[in-house]
């Protein structure tokens, strides 16, 4: 984590890239609607991606299984939307309840399926895969193999309108929730103690413990709330596709290891500047030649560590 000033740079890039694609997209009120959608769909993916890079960075553990806790925060939002009518007032239950069951049960495949292969990487990934295809089928079991819908509140359909600029409502919720889940990350690991000691711990475990603190206790709570945060994620990205399927989680692997690679592995700062990048990208590509739009994320990953090979953020300086 970085202890002196931020790099500016990256977040200069942001604003560079947006710069660079209004003339290109020509009309200003579609740059606008394009710019809150990419930023709302990076928000969203930051969600999910910081659980993963928070577990990779901070423990060192290759969880393959990450999507797995999306695809249950997808399905729990699905069942909790139902009991509590799907009104603006059952999003928030929703979203909790998704968080708590991808929380639990991030506990018990972190105690359960990788204790045993700490610090054995090839194992971890064959392990948390296997353990992710086996838990896919008895999300089968429960919700069934159908595709499931899961809609938005009324009062989040539709757009707003800013003179000939239209948002969508849920577009600015993603965004709103985003923030809130990148600020209250980023104070917790830079301005508490819990965080001094979860750094510490990554710098030097041994001196941790030998100060009388649970360190291993403190990076079980980073798992859980990893996974807690992948639930969140796919609860609200299911409600952005208004549909859930048990791929849900496994679709999005790709996109969230491309954003921690671009970010910096272990950076929060780095996933959230990554993540809005491929947002942006995502969304002023596939406007101007949706031919290229499924490969411009890997490309932009690309050019981006051939500038930095570390990342944006590397782990240590951010």
């Amino acid at each position: 984590m970085r202890t002196g000033a931020l790099d500016l740079i990256p977040i200069a890039l942001l604003g560079a890239v947006a710069l660079v694609a209004l003339p290109l997209v020509g009309s200003p009120s579609t740059w606008v609607t394009l710019t809150v959608a990419g930023l709302a769909m990076g928000l969203l993916v930051f969600i999910m991606a910081s659980g993963l890079t928070l577990v990779f960075g901070l423990m060192d553990v290759m969880n393959f299984a990450h999507g797995l806790f999306i695809a249950v925060g997808a399905y729990v939002a699905v069942s909790a939307m139902k009991l509590f009518g799907g009104t603006l007032g059952a999003l928030v239950p929703a979203m909790l309840a998704a968080m708590l069951v991808a929380g639990l049960l991030g506990l018990f495949f972190e105690r359960v399926i990788i204790k045993p292969v700490y610090g054995q990487h090839l194992k971890q990934i064959l392990i948390t895969t296997g353990g992710m295809i086996v838990a896919e089928q008895l999300l089968h079991v429960v919700w069934g193999p159908d595709l499931l819908p899961l809609a938005r509140p009324e009062e989040l359909r539709g757009a707003l309108l800013f003179g000939d600029v239209a948002i969508e409502r849920y577009r600015l919720v993603a965004v709103g929730v985003g923030v809130l889940v990148f600020a209250a990350t980023a104070l917790t690991l830079n301005r508490t103690k819990l965080g001094l000691l979860i750094r510490a711990g990554v710098e030097n475990s041994e001196m941790v413990e030998a100060m009388g603190y649970p360190i291993r206790r403190l990076f079980i709570g980073v798992f859980v709330a990893g996974s807690a945060l992948a639930g969140l994620g796919g609860a609200l990205w299911g409600m952005y596709q208004q549909a859930v399927t048990v791929a849900i989680g496994a679709q999005m692997m790709v996109l969230i290891f491309i954003v921690i690679i671009i970010g910096g592995l272990g950076s929060v700062t780095g996933c959230f500047v990554g993540a809005l990048l491929v947002g942006l990208v995502a969304n002023y590509v596939g406007y101007l030649s949706p031919k290229v739009a499924l490969g411009s994320n890997i490309l932009l990953m690309v050019l981006i560590l051939l500038w930095r090979p570390q990342g944006l953020y590397p782990m240590g300086k951010s």
